[in-house]
């Protein structure tokens, strides 16, 4: 299945009540004053450039999961994946304020539960981080029956994770779920015996970059 990856514009829709807030305001200032402006034009370009949202497309393979982020790998490690109550290897991708935003659903499958979670904002790119700060959990099954698991996690400047799907929806690799403000990070989980195309240091991008591939045999029973 390769999909476009959303119908948007460039801007992301969460983006554009303050985008408009800072041109406008900029607008205003320079009207008064043009040396008073350039921070506020200064603070406009960096809205802008925080809410893009390109249209990414797919590489092809039903068993590739793809980067549900922009950003860099942070960790690739075995775990357990207390979401799904299951082994699991973990990759985590953590994303600055300069990278995109908007968050993409890691394979194609149904929506088996969100669950959201209150708790702590510390550094995104911290290992705790993902256990302690505040977080949502999509857990996804895939047509071959494996589970993939990914976890928005607000980070240190982060406060404000959207999810835009629930439990029953089905979602295409690739298709923008979420989205997720001022710097954090994404984890992914997934069933002992995929295998991890990505390092702890690569730099990777939503939908256009595969994390890895799912196991070619069927889905553990213990899934």
């Amino acid at each position: 299945m390769n999909k476009p990856s959303y119908p948007h514009p460039i801007i992301a829709r969460e983006g554009w009540p303050f985008l408009a807030g800072i041109v406008l305001l900029s607008i205003i200032v320079t009207f008064w004053s043009g040396a008073a402006s350039i921070p506020l034009w200064i603070i406009s370009i960096f809205v802008l450039q925080f809410f893009r949202d390109p249209a990414r497309v797919a590489p092809e393979g039903e068993l590739n999961v793809l980067s549900p982020a922009d950003g860099r790998i942070v960790a690739v490690e075995e775990v357990r994946d207390t979401y799904a109550d299951r082994d699991a290897i973990k990759i985590s991708v953590f994303m600055n304020v300069f990278n995109v935003h908007s968050n993409r659903a890691p394979v194609n499958g149904s929506v088996v539960s969100v669950n959201y979670f209150a708790g702590q904002f510390f550094n995104a790119a911290l290992d705790k981080a993902s256990l302690e700060n505040e977080r949502n959990a999509t857990v996804l099954r895939t047509q071959q029956g494996h589970i993939v698991t990914a976890v928005q996690v607000a980070g240190l400047i982060a406060k404000r994770i959207l999810c835009y799907t629930k439990p029953g929806d089905t979602l295409y690799a690739g298709q923008r779920y979420g989205f997720i403000r001022f710097g954090s990070r994404v984890d992914v989980y997934l069933p002992p015996g995929s295998r991890p195309r990505v390092a702890i240091g690569d730099k990777v991008q939503a939908t256009s970059t595969v994390l890895a591939e799912l196991p070619s045999g069927p889905a553990d029973t213990q899934e």
